[in-house]
């Protein structure tokens, strides 16, 4: 296909397919004469692949960068390639210094050992989960950190499912691709389910207490 049905089918303008390839983001197409270029669905699907990355992801180019050249390379195993996307678009809270959140890492350090978690060091979804506890405990709600067990035991399977849809993708742009979405919008729909829920099982304990004779909830 020529430059012009290849913007048409991915949506990115001309421009900026010969942005991506000078930058090369993009694989260059193959020449048929001095002026023209023939596409491939490859190239479709890469463009797919950064605009992902992009507008999804919120990567920076320097970063889809790296993690194309990651994929590009047949060395690379693809759990590396994964591990690269994924670090890419795990949101990393600024917390503050001091022996509260020295205290959260050890915590997160303790989950990890107890559960087996085999985790890449200094892994930023570590450093995380060890700013949310440090914050929890600021404002009064250090409860909470008592169910992390809970919560991970509920983690393990949304991985599991997770990576059940990830391992039906084949190409390493589409493994790569399915990592992002669901790092992003995977989060995003767990946490409307958990609102959900919320709402569900509030009616279900408050209700039932209030037809039962027992006091409605303050409010």
């Amino acid at each position: 296909m020529r430059i012009g049905e290849l913007s048409r089918r991915s949506g990115v303008p001309v421009p900026t397919i010969k942005y991506y390839v000078r930058e090369r983001l993009l694989p260059p197409g193959e020449l048929t004469s001095p002026n023209q270029a023939d596409y491939g669905p490859g190239h479709e699907r890469r463009l797919r692949l950064i605009r992902v990355l992009l507008e999804v992801g919120g990567l920076s180019l320097a970063a889809i960068g790296e993690v194309l050249e990651a994929a590009d390379d047949p060395e690379q195993p693809v759990i590396k390639v994964l591990g690269a996307a994924a670090k890419g678009v795990t949101p990393l809270e600024e917390g503050e210094s001091g022996p509260e959140l020295d205290q959260a890492r050890d915590d997160v350090s303790a989950l990890l050992g107890r559960r087996d978690w085999r985790v890449s060091e200094g892994t930023t979804a570590a450093e995380s989960l060890a700013g949310v506890i440090a914050a929890l405990r600021r404002v009064g709600h250090g409860g909470l950190v008592e169910l992390l067990e809970v919560y991970a035991d509920a983690a393990e399977v949304v991985a599991r499912a997770d990576l059940d849809y990830v391992q039906r993708k084949v190409a390493r742009e589409e493994l790569v691709e399915s990592v992002v979405v669901g790092t992003v919008l995977g989060e995003a729909m767990f946490g409307a389910l958990r609102r959900l829920a919320h709402e569900d099982v509030s009616v279900q304990r408050y209700e039932s207490r209030v037809a039962g004779g027992g006091a409605p909830p303050v409010t």
